[in-house]
This record gives C-alpha cells, sequence and structure tokens, in this order.
C-alpha cells in the first residue's frame, strides 16, 4: 500500500469496507412478538440512534414504539426530499434532532427539556401530529 493517505480520509484509494451481512433471525414464539423491544424495531429501522441520543432517551424516560418509529422513518424522508441536512422533528411531547443525510438521531428531549429552549444548527423543521 503506496497511496499516500490525507486527513478526513477513511480508507485508502482502492480498498473499501466489507459490505455488511445481514444475518436471519429464528422465527419469533407469538408470546415474544407481541413484546417487541425498542431494539427490535431499530434493527428493520433506516434511523440510527447516537450514543447521545440513547443516553437521552433513556434518562428522560423517553419511549418510541414502532407506530412513532415509522412516523419518525417518513419525517426523515420527506426532510430529505427536501435536501434538508440537520432537522428538528417534533412529536407530541418530544422533540428529536436528525442528521438527515446519515440518518441519525442526535438528541432527543421531552415536553419539559423543550420549554425555553433554542435549537440552533438546525436547517428544518418536521412537525408529525
Amino acid at each position: 500500500m503506496n497511496e499516500r493517505m490525507t486527513i478526513g480520509q477513511l480508507y485508502p484509494g482502492r480498498i473499501y469496507p466489507a459490505a455488511p451481512v445481514k444475518t436471519s433471525k429464528p422465527a419469533a414464539t407469538p408470546d415474544a412478538s407481541s413484546q417487541t423491544s425498542f431494539d427490535e424495531l431499530l434493527q428493520g429501522s433506516l434511523l440510527k440512534f447516537s450514543n447521545h441520543a440513547a443516553k437521552r432517551l433513556e434518562q428522560r424516560g423517553i419511549e418510541i414504539k414502532g407506530e412513532q418509529l415509522d412516523k419518525l422513518n417518513q419525517a426523515v424522508e420527506k426532510a430529505a426530499a427536501k435536501g434538508s441536512k440537520e432537522s428538528l422533528i417534533l412529536m407530541k411531547d418530544m422533540a428529536l434532532i436528525v442528521n438527515v443525510p446519515n440518518r441519525t438521531v442526535v438528541t432527543a428531549m421531552d415536553g419539559k427539556s423543550m420549554k425555553d429552549n433554542v435549537f440552533t444548527q438546525i436547517d428544518s423543521a418536521v412537525v408529525l401530529s
């Protein structure tokens, strides 16, 4: 490998990361399917949650259920279609800041944390009912 690496370049010219391998899960039992966990919902989702966002969700007691996750995915798709980079997504009693190109939730807050708060470094907002 004689190619010169530059700052900000993760991989040298012709070497690329391996594609992720998808594994199939065994069929769930009827009892287990009724109690789908948040992690299982995320695996089927296009969105990722940063470590910071996961901590904030846990600290603030915010739960995102399957239907809400679907709405969140749709909101990110709408923001991406408009060319958004960083978007504020408002849902009922929570706000999420999403890095749209990476499909990553950066942070999350509940209704109490939103009051008297200023949201900076966003270029769009999506309001969901």
